[in-house]
């Protein structure tokens, strides 16, 4: 039996047994009658899966139909559970299969760090071009709070309990006594799953926000980044022995949790400076736990070991300038645990009294001390790896944690822009001038060491907000230090002006200053965020305007002559379909990529890509791979967000698989570009030219039903379950900017979580196969050379492979329910009958290009589970629009009716995935 079959067989096991404990729970709380109600909706789903009829179609309607409370409730529930055990089951059948890997002798995983350095090997690159490969890598991951989790961190935790028994269970030497204490471990804690409210009854604030993301750093990431750092070194020690490897930190965390103020006004100056102390707080906590582990290891005595002198003196000096009387490491000859004792003194003084270290530098200084004497007399070839681990999480988290970057719109800055230089007699209406004047008069301003700013009572609220954002990351800078905050991104740049006003607001609170001899200090990076089609097109010339202007070229010298560009996934699908997004992305970054090295400047693309598909989801290492291989060696900086969270960092195997993917894919794609032989096949200028046209199509195939159709909006609004999300209470953040309900104010996340839940997932993938089948019905050569980029090229295969996911995740058969929310007819059946032509073309030309004979069947694995998870799903979505129909026709609100529609979206969600 190979290990596959194995593989597979583990995993249906641990369904079956954690099915079997859900269906005794149902017993008990529900009598046989819910469990065989449960098992008379699944059977049906399940046989109109295999063998389609209307009779079956119509019973299975019928059944849900007549599902009274509170039997409706509790059915709802057994479906949603049933997905978040087989969520639990999948990722523990990932660490299951690393694990196998490990256990071979010979075993190497697809993009682990092993395979990376043997593949590197492989291709002769040379030691140092090597090195300077590694010293190249920089991979930040930052986490937003943007609100697609639908999961309550109740029931992540139970979940996490839950993995941590089914892995315990793979062990071969347990006894008969210890499988049952397990077994019944196991019972009761899918049984609290089902006893948890799984809703929450208010919308999360902010700081409940950050409080969750800090939980992956407390439970996993702490750890994690690095473990992973430590494996590349031994990987390279192991495949180039006898050389001296040395890894810098290129794999960082940051967060937007707490500094994205983007049309969320709950987001105001206080609560980012609460954020700030809430990571202090938590990275302090965790240096103290390792310092405690150590002192019980670095039991070493002068008694024993001969410790140099001057240490010894050092520790002393310490005691008496930092240590009340009485307070020292009662063991004089243990001088590693007086000079941890110190240490941990001065880490609970911070921020307290002179005592407390002021920069992490001081405390890195005292471990990187303690581990240089201890190596004197320690074997050479035996490493001291806890503490060489902390030195590395030191430098990794400084303390401030994670870095914070600050997100704010465009108009916000230029609305208090205009009022500062009104009330100084500069310009009477600012916002009115042209883009030329306007950075004509930035310019001077930033020419100007005097400040502009009046007393604050001068000026409107919203203008006295800004400033007072600008002078938090001032004090910010002071007491966290520089790395606490060191990017402001600017959401909807749409010109050079729009920089270049963040740059004025910086002046004038003394982040940016230009001193009287001309010299210039610039503590933040300024960021544009390019997110429609129009702004990606515009984007090579609003930075070559930037670039060619002396004030903003002194500002980059200031920070490493290295610009950080964000590109937004989520409102360029919006605007143009998700082919047309993707391409335009590719495109922006490869041209402003080539104009940036005429200036001599660095980039650092930052992806705001989601979690779901149609906001640029998919695997990690994936998403690195496809973009272009040019851009990949100044640093690669992605969104994580939602549920990605979740269901990449909860538990420490999967968050260990998912960044050594990503680490892996970053090593040997840069690896492949540092050797110049290998540069001209990146890619065909044929290819190129392909997409162009292939875009084209599908930016007006898509525009004519979004933008064209006068119907589209009210198909949109009645055919999904988009007025029914804002009440599940996943986010701090309002559904639309300045909580305006048009088309264009509504946020991208809603736009894409309302779709997924109604199975048509749009987004994702509509307009793709007008745009591929136009341009491949041209001729056979046009067929031939998409399969040859599909082949070929990683970014057209991981669009190819996403649409490939996207349709496999929709299901038009479930969908159509859905028409029967729209109040016409007639406008629900013309547009659903586009959607699904348009589907099956799509399906249609994605297996030419991919030669499968159905979706995915290049990766069974991700095929088997959706394939597993789709009739459980069918139930809630029927269950839903039953539910929707009852709620809008009623004219006075009921609460019993709308906890079961959320009831259904939470359940969606987990049976879909990548939902946001």
């Amino acid at each position: 039996m190979s290990n596959v079959t194995v593989n597979s067989s583990l995993l249906r096991n641990d369904v079956k047994k954690l099915g079997n404990i859900l269906g005794e729970i149902l017993v008990h709380h529900g009598d046989i009658s819910l469990l065989n109600k449960v098992e008379v909706i699944r059977e049906l789903t399940k046989d109109l899966r295999k063998n389609y009829s209307d009779d079956l179609y119509q019973k299975l309607k019928d059944e849900i139909s007549s599902l009274e409370p509170p039997t409706r409730q509790q059915v709802i529930r057994a479906f949603s559970i049933y997905f978040h055990l087989v969520n639990i089951a999948e990722q523990n059948h990932r660490i299951r299969r690393r694990r196998q890997y490990q256990l071979q002798d010979d075993g190497v995983q697809p993009f682990s760090l092993g395979s990376a350095v043997t593949s590197i090997k492989s291709k002769k690159i040379t030691e140092d071009a090597l090195q300077k490969v590694i010293n190249d890598l920089s991979l930040e991951l930052i986490i937003t709070a943007h609100p697609t989790e639908a999961t309550k961190r109740t029931v992540l935790e139970i979940q996490k309990r839950i993995s941590t028994i089914l892995k315990q269970f793979d062990n071969p030497l347990l006894t008969k006594r210890e499988r049952e204490k397990l077994d019944e471990s196991l019972f009761n804690e899918v049984t609290a799953l089902w006893q948890t409210d799984e809703l929450r009854h208010r919308k999360p604030t902010v700081l409940d926000e950050v409080k969750n993301g800090l939980y992956y750093f407390d439970e996993t990431l702490f750890d994690v980044l690095p473990n992973v750092h430590q494996e590349l070194e031994d990987q390279l020690e192991e495949h180039y022995p006898g050389n001296e490897w040395k890894v810098p930190n290129f794999l960082r965390f940051g967060s937007w949790i707490g500094g994205d103020r983007d049309g969320n006004p709950n987001v105001t100056p206080e609560i980012t400076w609460e954020t700030l102390k809430l990571q202090r707080k938590l990275v302090l906590k965790k240096y103290k736990e390792v310092i405690v582990e150590l002192m019980k290891r670095f039991s070493q005595s002068t008694t024993r070991v001969n410790i140099c002198e001057q240490f010894i003196k050092s520790v002393e000096e310490d005691e008496s300038r930092y240590m009340e009387k009485g307070k020292t490491w009662p063991v004089e000859t243990e001088v590693y645990r007086r000079k941890f004792a110190v240490i941990l003194k001065r880490l609970g003084e911070i921020g307290k009294s002179e005592a407390g270290y002021k920069e992490a530098e001081e405390l890195l200084n005292d471990l990187v001390v303690i581990k240089e004497n201890v190596e004197k007399h320690q074997p050479s070839n035996h490493k001291l790896k806890m503490i060489r681990k902390l030195i590395r999480q030191v430098q990794l988290f400084g303390f401030h944690l994670a870095t914070l970057d600050i997100r704010n719109h465009s108009g916000e800055h230029e609305a208090a822009i205009t009022e500062i230089l009104q009330a100084v007699n500069i310009t009477k209406d600012y916002a009115s001038l042209a883009e030329d004047k306007k950075i004509e008069i930035l310019e001077n301003v930033l020419k100007d060491p005097r400040h502009l700013l009046l007393i604050d009572e001068d000026y409107s609220k919203e203008t006295q907000e800004i400033i007072k954002a600008f002078r938090m990351i001032k004090r910010a800078h002071n007491e966290f230090g520089s790395r606490s905050i060191e990017v402001y991104l600017v959401s909807m740049t749409q010109s050079a002006s729009d920089l270049l006003e963040v740059l004025v607001l910086a002046k004038e609170a003394g982040i940016y200053r230009l001193h009287a001899d001309g010299k210039v200090e610039s503590g933040i990076n300024v960021a544009p965020l390019l997110e429609t089609v129009d702004d990606l097109v515009a984007g090579p010339q609003i930075m070559k305007t930037l670039f060619e202007m002396d004030v903003y070229r002194n500002h980059l010298q200031e920070r490493n002559n290295n610009q950080e560009i964000m590109l937004g996934y989520s409102d360029g699908s919006k605007d143009g379909g998700t082919l047309t997004a993707n391409w335009k992305l590719f495109k922006a970054q490869k041209e402003i990529h080539e104009m940036a090295k005429s200036f001599n400047i660095s980039l650092k693309f930052f992806h705001g890509r989601g979690g779901s598909l149609g906001r640029g989801g998919g695997p990690l290492n994936r998403s690195i791979l496809s973009q272009p291989a040019e851009t990949l060696g100044d640093g690669v900086k992605i969104t994580e967000q939602g549920e990605v969270l979740s269901s990449r960092y909860l538990l420490e195997d999967i968050a260990y698989r998912s960044l050594e993917q990503a680490t892996s894919a970053l090593l040997e794609a840069s690896a492949k570009v540092s050797k110049k032989s290998e540069q001209s096949h990146i890619r065909e200028q044929a290819w190129e030219e392909a997409m162009e046209e292939i875009s084209s199509y599908s930016l007006a195939k898509y525009q004519s039903l979004v933008f064209k159709d006068k119907d589209f909006l009210t198909y949109f609004n009645e055919a999904t379950p988009l007025s029914e999300l804002s009440a599940l209470n996943i986010g701090s953040r309002p559904m639309s900017r300045k909580n305006n309900k048009s088309f264009e104010n509504l946020r991208a996340i809603p736009w894409v979580f309302a779709w997924t839940q109604c199975r048509q997932l749009i987004p994702a993938w509509y307009a793709a196969g007008t745009g591929l089948q136009s341009f491949s019905s041209k001729s056979d050569e046009n067929v031939k050379l998409l399969q040859t980029m599909y082949i070929k090229w990683p970014f057209f295969r991981s669009t190819i492979d996403n649409l490939q996911m996207a349709l496999m995740k929709a299901d038009l058969a479930t969908a159509k329910e859905y028409v029967n929310l729209v109040e016409d007819r007639t406008i629900g059946e013309r547009i659903f009958k586009d959607i699904t032509e348009e589907y099956n073309k799509t399906k249609d030309i994605l297996l030419l290009i991919s030669q499968n004979q159905e979706l995915l069947d290049h990766t069974p694995n991700i095929q088997e589970s959706v394939r597993r998870r789709n009739p459980y799903v069918d139930p809630l979505n029927f269950l839903q629009v039953d539910l929707i129909k009852k709620m809008r026709a009623s004219d006075e609100k009921d609460d019993e009716l709308l906890t079961e529609v959320l009831l259904t979206i939470s359940g969606v969600a987990a049976g879909v995935l990548n939902t946001g």
